[in-house]
């Protein structure tokens, strides 16, 4: 089956802000290299928004096909009776219906204790799913947040196997001293535990950060982004509330890599900001997805949250055909800017770390936030000195 790739109809005026599907046509070197697949013009190929990369969705509401061919002519064309608005990034795809949250089903396949300096704790979450090949992880903390996949029975387990894995309720007793080596005789849940059937119920919705993995930013000590700082402040507000989660998603660079990041950090060297270094490297400008996070909150039983973050974005794609509602966004401020608000610049630390308390500040920070306002919607106030 082809397509008609024309244009049907005007495309909207862009402003500076680049929505995240508007990618690889506003890429000058992408053009270049991809020249003979498309045949607009260079104007409208740097005016037009496309599907973001990689997509194999098509609008069955605007597109339709041309005649089929007689290799194509067995094929039902009841379903296909559209055609693009837009040039797709890439050549058409095969149609197929946009994943739903079924599709990504995660599950968790162990859990531990974590102790942190300060005394206080959470409980570590191991998820694999059927998305991709990754580990990824949700930072539990409170005890009224389960994971419904990890206490369902597996088959012919032990007690002690369902210990290993985690599915316990409260906290594992020390059972290596001789006097507690009769109570593991009964193979008891209470011989390992200190946990009972009745656990506490949540009063409220909780706090929820959900977080992309930044090896630099929370490891390497980059002032580059805010990310080390974001993961530390959501992590101290949910140690204060007594309860929240962290879903920890395993894609690095906004969803384009480490290597290809670092690539990217490269390009902003040379002065090209963050939107545009990946766009020079044939990426979107998010290439993110949460599939993997709606799965994980609705196996921790939440469908109510308080969602930690500055990224309209993140909010529409969590609540997206989900029964997941976010009835309040609690906004992130960069601790550098909100000094600068406060007038409390001069008094301000920079603390450098990957466990607490991380704060960054600098040049090359105020240009990565100043971006991410201007050209990917987030919510925060430019303090006037910057403006």
């Amino acid at each position: 089956m082809t397509y008609d790739i024309s244009m049907t109809q005007a495309a909207p005026a862009q402003d500076a802000y680049i929505p995240r599907n508007a990618i690889d046509h506003m890429n000058p070197f992408f053009h270049k290299s991809h020249a003979h697949t498309h045949s607009h013009s260079h104007k409208e190929f740097l005016q037009t928004p496309v599907p973001r990369r990689p997509s194999v969705q098509i609008d069955a509401s605007v597109a339709r096909p041309l005649a089929p061919s007689p290799a194509d002519s067995t094929i039902s064309t009841a379903s296909t009776a559209v055609s693009y608005t837009t040039p797709p990034a890439t050549p058409p795809l095969a149609q197929t219906p946009t994943k739903s949250i079924t599709d990504a089903i995660a599950w968790c396949t162990a859990r531990a204790r974590i102790p942190t300096p300060d005394g206080s704790e959470y409980f570590l979450h191991i998820y694999e799913n059927t998305k991709d090949k990754k580990e990824h992880l949700a930072f539990v903390f409170g005890d009224a947040i389960r994971s419904q996949s990890l206490d369902r029975v597996q088959w012919n387990e032990t007690e002690l196997d369902r210990v290993k894995r985690g599915a316990y309720t409260g906290r594992l007793r020390n059972t290596v001293s001789e006097n507690e080596q009769a109570a593991l005789e009964a193979n008891t849940p209470s011989a390992y535990s200190t946990g009972s059937e009745e656990q506490p119920a949540l009063t409220s919705a909780p706090l929820v950060r959900i977080h992309s993995e930044c090896f630099t930013g929370e490891i390497g000590h980059s002032a580059r982004c805010d990310c080390g700082e974001q993961l530390d402040e959501a992590i101290r507000l949910m140690k204060e509330a007594g309860s929240g989660v962290v879903v920890y998603l395993r894609q690095e660079g906004r969803g384009i890599g480490l290597g290809e990041k670092i690539k990217a950090y490269n390009l902003q060297d040379l002065g090209y900001d963050t939107v545009m270094a990946n766009l020079m490297l044939n990426h979107g400008a998010d290439e993110r997805t949460y599939e993997v996070a709606q799965a994980i909150l609705e196996d921790l039983g939440l469908n109510q949250i308080r969602l930690l973050t500055n990224n309209p974005d993140k909010i529409e794609q969590v609540e997206k055909d989900s029964e997941i509602k976010v009835v309040e966004r609690v906004p992130m401020m960069p601790k550098s800017w909100e000094a600068i608000v406060q007038g409390t610049e001069a008094d301000f630390v920079v603390r450098e770390g990957a466990v607490q308390d991380k704060i960054v500040k600098g040049k090359e920070l105020d240009k990565y936030l100043k971006v991410k306002v201007e050209r990917m919607r987030h919510m925060i106030s430019i303090p006037t000195s910057m403006a």
